[in-house]
């Protein structure tokens, strides 16, 4: 039986009531409430868990707040992840929205109206409401963190991962901007008008390689105080590339594997022809200074909706047009299943139609 006894101050007044239960085989357990009949609900069901023998510890998940979780989550696990640091800023709005709840506490509808929040708000960086696939994203780490602290950090979670019974929201259809006619030769003539004399060739080689910014340019992390900018990727280096065999090799890329890229022949003259950088990059720019200079590209070309992301789409189209299989595509761009490299693949009706003539 439990035992509730009252608690008092220091001056003998009565502040709550003390519920405590001890029984063979399991641990004590104690716990403080402001009413009596509080505390007798609590005992006789922590009681009834243990003599059906699905009694959970919830001490911890009690005392764990969502924020605390996240910042274990944070220091932990994140920095040995490939891309980990992009998880940072969906950290910090799970903080804000769910960081005071404590483990226990959290549930299946606490994380639906998270979720119906945040799809109604509006990003301060760029004015828009919050995507889905933002949300989305967030979700995901938030079952990540949760996961990892009750298989791993021996977090019990009374109800389970709560995050498995929600419905995930609705991400938007895949992008499928391709070049269209004219687009292509007007894009290359705004590019070789820029001020960046790299944005020309980094855009031919994009397209031929299907490469990701990253893999082909060196890419920058958000600085700290008083601190530069850290260097997240190198980009392509020339001691990576073997003009003779017509291959570059990538040590690290997003999925956390190496892969070697065959180049085309387009490739090859596009790399013959830079200039050699003392530094040992392919390119010898950086990634956001391409990306300033493709948009004004694009401006001044007339071409609207064309992200420079969207160049791998259109290499990777490109390769199923010229009678490459999906398990070929695969092994240049990368993308380890088909469902993937589909979201990347958009081939013209008008193309397809000529297969079948």
């Amino acid at each position: 039986m439990a035992t509730i006894t009252p608690r008092l101050d220091d001056q003998g007044n009565r502040i709550g009531w003390q519920a405590r239960i001890r029984k063979k085989g399991f641990p004590p357990q104690v716990k403080t409430f402001r009413k009596k009949a509080e505390a007798e609900a609590w005992a006789s069901t922590v009681e009834s868990e243990m003599a059906r023998g699905v009694f959970i510890q919830r001490t911890e998940s009690e005392q764990t707040t969502l924020h605390d979780l996240l910042d274990r989550y944070s220091r932990e696990v994140l920095p040995k992840l490939k891309g980990g640091h992009r998880e940072q800023s969906r950290v910090k709005a799970l903080q804000a929205g769910l960081g005071a709840y404590s483990l226990a506490a959290l549930n299946s509808s606490v994380i639906a109206k998270y979720r119906d929040k945040r799809l109604s708000t509006t990003s301060s960086k760029t004015g828009r409401t919050v995507s889905a696939q933002t949300v989305k994203h967030e979700l995901g780490l938030l079952q990540r963190a949760l996961k990892r602290g009750a298989q791993e950090w021996g977090i019990a979670l009374p109800g389970g991962i709560p995050t498995s019974s929600i419905k995930m929201p609705k991400a938007a259809a895949a992008r499928d901007r391709r070049l269209e006619p004219g687009e292509e030769e007007r894009l290359l003539a705004a590019c070789e008008e820029a001020r960046n004399a790299w944005l020309r060739p980094v855009v031919i080689f994009a397209v031929e390689t299907g490469m990701r910014a990253g893999e082909i340019l060196e890419t920058k992390g958000t600085a700290g105080k008083n601190t530069p900018r850290p260097v997240r990727s190198t980009g392509l280096l020339w001691k990576h590339v073997d003009l003779e065999k017509r291959v570059a090799l990538l040590p690290m890329t997003k999925n956390g594997e190496a892969r070697i890229v065959p180049l085309s022949g387009t490739a090859v003259e596009v790399l013959k022809a830079l200039p050699r950088s003392i530094d040992g990059r392919t390119f010898g720019t950086t990634y956001e200074a391409v990306h300033l200079a493709f948009v004004r590209a694009c401006r001044r070309a007339g071409i609207n909706d064309f992200r420079f992301h969207d160049l791998r789409h259109e290499a990777t189209s490109r390769f199923f047009e010229k009678g490459l299989n999906p398990l070929q595509v695969c092994s240049i761009t990368g993308h380890k299943t088909l469902q993937m490299l589909r979201r990347y693949t958009h081939l013209r009706a008008e193309d397809l139609a000529k297969l079948l003539a």
